[in-house]
């Protein structure tokens, strides 16, 4: 068995309110210095090895991201 992360992020020309309003309470409890927050999505998958890296982002641009508003990164991770 493999894991794999998916990162699915909304794309920087979408307005982000989740994301603003996160820097906004970040402001508001003395975190300052931040000054851009985007919102997004992770999944972790477990697949077997006859699971190929594009079945990975088929599944992540079909089934875990919306290709028109949200960008994603599929990454196999190596166990330590």
């Amino acid at each position: 068995m493999a894991r794999v992360a998916v990162d699915v992020v909304i794309k920087p020309e979408i307005l982000d309110p989740q994301g603003k309003a996160i820097l906004a309470a970040l402001g508001r409890s003395g975190h300052a210095g931040i000054t851009a927050v985007r919102q997004g999505k992770h999944f972790d998958l477990e697949v077997d090895d006859s699971v190929t890296d594009a079945e990975l982002e088929e599944i992540a641009g079909t089934l875990l991201a919306n290709p028109v508003i949200e960008t994603w990164t599929v990454t196999r991770l190596v166990d330590a």
